[in-house]
């Protein structure tokens, strides 16, 4: 497989004398406007098509900062599939064509990430404007260690989906970075604390804004506190790694060799209810009661 190399200005400029465009990948703040580049503007001023994942939202901050597209797409994930194709031979024919998300950077849980396959499979330069990151900032602010990090994003709604994804997580020892929305925080958080208990966590929500807040703690300790304090706004949820001391002692821990039907079995031999031992069992193997069940069934 040969390498492709893109020189991204040199490219521009070859561009220009060909007549193929560049697709930009433009920031936008994350909830203060404050945030917004320079070059952002300068980039959004001048390119010939702005795709948005919501053109309503994107035209207000067009509009504070005082620039008239030269033509405003509507780009997001129900109609990406016939959008995409579009745009992409806008840009073959010479537009410059600016990509943006609702807040912070495009291509990062959204449908931009597929527009750029298609640039480059198009031989299309694919330039980065950075600006706000709303998982970033939280991780910087988190007190957690910053030299390792993993972006997981939005788990899905279903728990039994959910707690798969986060039983992939059990033996990261890199800080894991989330999104939520307020109404699935409570659930998330009760998923997390059986499947990778009672971690040090943060709940960052409202980034820069008005009501910006970081709330720090176990997740028992988080869950506590939202039950006088409702979840509002979006929030980044940021997750201690692993511990090496720990997952060293569950390796060889006294059930590893057992299966889990002799791990319970362990538990009612002792004189526990069959529930009660597949609670312990659920605890020493770090899974949920569910999962127990379900390997029994």
């Amino acid at each position: 497989m040969s390498v492709k190399v893109q020189r991204s200005f040199a490219e521009q400029q070859q561009g220009q004398l060909s007549g193929c465009g560049t697709l930009y990948l433009v920031a936008t703040p994350i909830g203060n406007l404050e945030d917004m580049t320079y070059r952002a503007v300068r980039i959004l001023r001048e390119a010939d098509i702005i795709a948005a994942e919501d053109t309503r939202q994107t035209r207000k901050l067009l509009s504070h900062f005082e620039i008239t597209p030269g033509k405003l797409l509507s780009y997001h994930d129900h109609n990406r599939v016939a959008s995409g194709p579009e745009l992409i031979r806008f840009i073959i024919e010479g537009k410059n064509l600016a990509l943006v998300s609702d807040a912070g950077l495009p291509a990062i849980s959204d449908p931009g990430s597929d527009l750029v396959k298609l640039a480059i499979e198009a031989g299309i330069p694919v330039v980065p404007v950075p600006g706000a990151n709303a998982a970033l900032s939280a991780l910087i602010v988190s007190g957690l260690p910053t030299d390792s990090f993993k972006f997981i994003g939005f788990l899905p709604r279903e728990q039994r989906e959910r707690d798969e994804i986060l039983h992939m997580q059990q033996e990261e020892q890199s800080t894991l970075l989330f999104y939520e929305s307020p109404h699935r925080l409570i659930k998330t958080l009760e998923s997390m604390l059986a499947v990778l208990g009672n971690r040090r966590i943060v709940l960052a929500r409202e980034l820069t804004k008005r009501f910006e807040e970081m709330a720090r703690g176990t997740v028992e300790a988080c869950l506590e506190w939202l039950g006088e304090h409702p979840p509002m706004g979006e929030y980044c949820i940021v997750v201690e790694g692993a511990d090496p001391g720990e997952l060293e002692e569950k390796r060889n821990a006294w059930w590893q060799s057992l299966s889990i039907h002799d791990h319970v079995l362990h538990y009612e031999e002792k004189g526990l209810s069959r529930k009660e031992a597949m609670k312990k069992t659920a605890q020493d193997r770090g899974v949920s009661k569910r999962d127990i069940y379900q390997s029994l069934i």
